[in-house]
């Protein structure tokens, strides 16, 4: 796992940022998608810094504006965590309560992957519900943020 990857994490959160900020967008659904995918990176660092996550929510209805501001929060958050990681085992396990209270051991690696399959999972469903509702939906594909860096 990479930084680079969630540096695409960042700008596929901001491309779908900037198209419902646009207001041309069926938002309702989808904003609450996003606020989960922002919310579930969110969790998931404060989880691998071995702070408590249970006053999170899980489906959070955040406004447009709570949900920038958690954006920029989550990048900043992971390049610390790379930074500090750099010297750290990946594959270290951490322990930590699922949203059930439920104790789980799993490696860094595998946390931040799952972070980042989940960010695209709903970012689907997001582009989904935008065609569905007559929207053109952005393409956030990783290919095509590794594009727009040539």
């Amino acid at each position: 796992m990479s930084l680079k990857t969630f540096e695409h994490a960042a700008w596929a959160n901001r491309q779908i940022f900037e198209l419902l900020q646009q207001g041309n967008e069926p938002a309702e659904k989808p904003l609450v998608l996003f606020g989960h995918v922002l919310a579930a990176e969110q969790i998931w660092l404060a989880r691998i810094n071995g702070e408590d996550a249970s006053a999170f929510p899980i489906w959070p209805e955040y406004s447009l504006e709570k949900c920038e501001e958690l954006m920029q929060q989550n990048m900043s958050g992971y390049q610390l965590l790379f930074a500090r990681l750099k010297a750290v085992d990946f594959n270290e396990k951490i322990a930590y309560p699922n949203s059930k209270g439920n104790l789980f051991h799993t490696a860094i690696n595998d946390i931040l992957t799952h972070v980042s399959l989940h960010g695209s999972y709903h970012r689907g469903q997001i582009a989904s519900l935008i065609r569905q509702g007559g929207g053109t939906p952005i393409n956030t594909d990783y290919i095509a943020f590794v594009r727009q860096l040539e």
